[in-house]
């Protein structure tokens, strides 16, 4: 049966409040019938199970209207009044509700005569017969039958819709009712149908919900946790026959189509009836017997008491339906009254010990819900109606008084004065409503006072924590000052994504103290995002809660995030008091679990901005190393020569880059010019830049004469120790001062210019590919001379490919147009000019690295230390 938790709580009253009307209608029917004295009397005993168009005559009494008439026993009725006999019980109307002195002209059949025999009788008053108070007191009892499981299955119900159990209860004393004799042509002919139809359906599926009920109540019986599907097929079998025949019986409005199509049925059904009713009522009892023998103790104490009222209340009427069946007699029409009787009065024992077990054993918890009814009338309604009831005496009082004084006419200015006032009345009192409301509950009902006021004061608390250890022990004393529980665990989220048990000093040595957010009872609190309280009377260590089984729960409280992911758990167990958790309790409980996900998840963004702020410190002190470091592999003086005058700068787009230039110091006289561009920015390329760095002065220390073959072995070193989006693009210029000539490899590094003296430009193009991107790679050299006035100057992208702010890009153009234009300065001044010239142009925030290296060629130079030659670093 599906859980009804889910289900709409006003669809669960109204099926309620439905299912409570038609049981107290049928009962209402039963009782009426059941006490139906017929009008007339005819005096015979009639053979209901003879041809359904016939009635034959068992018996006549002496000295009846039958006997002065001429009707003898062994007669067969064939009409009345000249009416055939189609209903079913067709003395019933002219005899049942005539009247003495009635004439009813009966057609017989009797046997050894030819013809049909037509008497007339004249009814006379039924007879009185004595009877003693005993069994006066007995009929009484008979008579009102339904009242006591009226009296606990609907308060039950209405009490428990969203329990499984309550429901089951409600419709199995609906087939206690069913059970008893049908009496339902005793009333209204309009209300037949309903009655057969009410009796069909619940006393055809009553052995089914007696065996599904007492399979699960107080908790699953051994027959079910063998076999736990036993009880659905024995419920779906009786629902499939019993609902299609009620409502066959509901639209004939007469039993007579079912007893015909009985009667018309080839195969016998009386056996698999008989099994059906008898092995359902007896698997029930032994599952009962099971769960008061051999269940845990709470079962066992909640089961005893209803286990005697059942057995001592069910098995005479059980015994007693078994002997009729077998001699297929009735057993109220065929035996004795006080054979009968005892029987039908000792079932009323089932709801007398259900009563005393709700009472006494708290099964149900119902006696804790009346309480709590009683608090939410009087607290939550009783102001309200008070507040009406004063308006509406108001405005009675006006319209009286104004008729007195001044006549008729003017009550109905009494009347709307009235109403205004008592309007009005109720307006200001609703206003006051809160506080007198939260007097009354705090004078008397104190406990669920102060659980709420300590409950609110923690929701307001929980957002202001700064630890999640303050926030368990807030919890922990709130809510046990407030619930009482026996016991009280509190897990939060912690930094690894699992569930950490607050101080598990306080619980035994086996509790598990971290739960792993992919266990499927935390996967089932999280959907329902609400507190879950575990079944009444189920065991609290059952399977299905994993590491939390030795907790013994009795009411979970899921802690959600933002996000709606589980950050924390509030472990309940059973309340000091032993009362359930109320709907208030949960909805406090709920409120704190929202605060507390509000102060857990603001503890959290506290943590990660500390950890960001102590992350962001060390990068930046990481940086600043890395920098500093960076810096030292530049070099931080241009190279002493006495033809060429050299400057540089480079200035990075991050702390570190994979802009990179250099001086190598090749031996007297000699000296190498580098300028490279790693692919990528920050730390992974300024890690290559260092290892092209020091490949490079590593090869050419060896030999400088096959630049080639050098740049080769730079080349493999690269493409093995990189990944495949690291390269790097390279100039390398080998210049001798005493020849003035360059030898120079460009791997698909921009084109240097080279402004010669007399004015014409020259650019240095690409002779190999990129430097680490391909395995299979081939590098030429070339070789120019250099005059006195040249000016080379070697540059990165970053120089170039500078943007304005709107969008325009900077280009060799300008930069030749500075470098002609400014070519009279010396080469540190030009340096500066031009990176001055690109971030005036660019304007914005730099986007990438800019590295310029400028070289000018004067012969000859008087000193070593040539006039201005520097290097900066920016």
């Amino acid at each position: 049966m599906r859980a009804l938790s889910s289900w709409p709580r006003p669809l669960l009253l109204g099926l309620a409040a439905l299912s409570a009307a038609v049981t107290i209608s049928y009962s209402a029917l039963w009782m009426y019938g059941v006490r139906f004295k017929p009008g007339a009397y005819l005096g015979v005993d009639v053979d209901t199970a003879g041809e359904a168009a016939t009635l034959d005559l068992r018996g006549v009494v002496d000295g009846s209207p039958a006997h002065r008439a001429g009707l003898r026993a062994g007669d067969r009725i064939l009409t009345l009044n000249g009416r055939p006999l189609t209903p079913w019980a067709p003395l019933l109307q002219p005899v049942g509700h005539g009247r003495p002195g009635d004439r009813l002209r009966v057609l017989v059949a009797r046997p050894g005569t030819p013809a049909p025999l037509l008497f007339e009788a004249v009814m006379g008053s039924p007879p009185s017969a004595a009877v003693s108070l005993s069994r006066r007191v007995a009929q009484e009892f008979l008579g009102s039958y339904p009242v006591l499981f009226l009296a606990v299955a609907i308060p039950v119900l209405l009490l428990r819709v969203e329990d499984r159990n309550a429901w089951l209860l409600a419709l199995l004393f609906a087939g206690f009712i069913a059970a008893a004799p049908l009496v339902e042509l005793n009333v209204a002919p309009s209300l037949h149908g309903f009655a057969l139809a009410y009796r069909i359906a619940f006393y055809g599926c009553w052995p089914a919900l007696f065996l599904y009920f007492f399979s699960v109540f107080p908790a699953a019986s051994p027959i079910d946790r063998r076999l736990p599907w036993l009880k659905t097929v024995w419920l779906a079998t009786g629902l499939a026959v019993s609902v299609p025949l009620a409502a066959w019986a509901l639209g004939a409005g007469s039993r007579q189509p079912l007893i015909t199509f009985a009667d018309s049925l080839v195969v016998p059904v009386r056996i698999p009836v008989m099994l059906y009713y008898f092995a359902g009522c007896g698997l029930g009892l032994a599952s009962l017997v099971g769960n008061a023998t051999t269940g845990p103790p709470a079962v066992r104490r909640k089961s005893r008491v209803i286990l005697w009222g059942t057995l001592v209340g069910f098995l005479p009427a059980f015994v007693l339906s078994g002997v009729a069946d077998y001699l297929q007699q009735d057993p109220y029409y065929d035996f004795p009254f006080w054979v009968w009787a005892p029987c039908v009065l000792s079932l009323l024992l089932i709801p007398l010990s259900f009563a005393y077990a709700v009472v006494k054993d708290r099964v149900l918890e119902i006696p804790v819900l009346l309480r709590r009814s009683a608090r939410y009338l009087l607290v939550q309604r009783g102001f309200v109606g008070l507040l009406v009831l004063a308006g509406t005496v108001a405005t009675l009082y006006f319209a009286l008084s104004f008729g007195r004084r001044l006549g008729p006419g003017a009550q109905p200015a009494g009347i709307a004065m009235g109403a205004g006032f008592g309007t009005a009345l109720v307006l200001a009192g609703t206003r006051v409503q809160r506080r007198v409301r939260g007097r009354i509950d705090r004078a008397f009902f104190r406990g669920a006072y102060d659980a709420r006021q300590i409950l609110q004061d923690l929701a307001e608390r929980a957002r202001r924590t700064t630890s999640r250890e303050d926030l368990a022990v807030l919890l922990e004393h709130h809510v046990t000052s407030a619930l009482l529980p026996r016991s009280l665990d509190v897990f939060l989220e912690s930094g690894d994504g699992t569930l950490e048990l607050m101080r598990p000093s306080a619980r035994p040595a086996e509790t598990c103290e971290t739960l792993s957010a992919g266990l499927p009872i935390l996967a089932e609190l999280a959907r329902r995002a609400r507190p879950w309280e575990l079944p009444p009377g189920g065991p609290r260590n059952d399977a299905s809660l994993g590491p939390l089984a030795p907790l013994e729960p009795d009411c979970l409280v899921p802690i959600l995030g933002r996000d709606a992911r589980l950050t924390g758990l509030i472990v309940l167990g059973t309340r000091l008091s032993e009362d359930p958790y109320s709907g208030e309790d949960k909805q406090l409980l709920a409120s704190v679990a929202s605060q507390t996900a509000i102060a857990l998840d603001s503890i959290r963004l506290a943590e990660e901005m500390a950890d960001r702020i102590e992350n962001e410190r060390r990068a930046a002190h990481e940086m600043e190393l890395a920098r500093q470091v960076q810096s030292k592999l530049l070099p931080e003086q241009p190279p002493s020569l006495l033809t060429l005058e050299c400057a540089a700068r480079c200035v990075q787009a991050r702390a570190v880059g994979g802009d990179y230039y250099d001086f190598l110091e090749l031996g007297p006289g000699r000296t190498g010019l580098v300028i490279a561009d790693i692919s990528g920015k920050g730390f992974p390329a300024a890690l290559v830049m260092a290892s092209l760095q020091a490949s490079l002065r590593s090869r050419l220390a060896q030999d400088m004469l096959d630049l080639p073959r050098q740049l080769g072995y730079v080349n493999q070193l690269l493409y093995r120790t990189s990944e495949s989006n690291r390269y790097a693009t390279l100039f390398l210029g080998l210049y001798d001062d005493a020849s003035r000539r360059l030898v120079y490899a460009n791997c698909g590094h921009n084109p240097p210019i080279l402004l010669r003296a007399d004015g014409s430009l020259e650019r240095l193009a690409p002779t190999a590919p990129v430097v680490g991107l391909l395995e299979e790679w081939e590098c030429t050299a070339a070789e120019l001379r250099l005059e006195s006035g040249d000016l080379l100057a070697l540059f990165s992208d970053g120089i170039t490919e500078a943007f304005s702010d709107a969008g325009e890009e900077f280009g060799d153009e300008r930069l030749i147009e500075v470098l002609r234009a400014q070519r009279a300065l010396d080469a540190a001044a030009l340096v500066e000019v031009v990176i001055g010239r690109v971030a005036e142009f660019s304007g914005s925030e730099q986007e990438d690295d800019m590295t310029l290296v400028v070289a000018r060629v004067r012969y000859p130079l008087a000193a070593a230390t040539s006039s201005g030659a520097s290097v900066r670093r920016a």
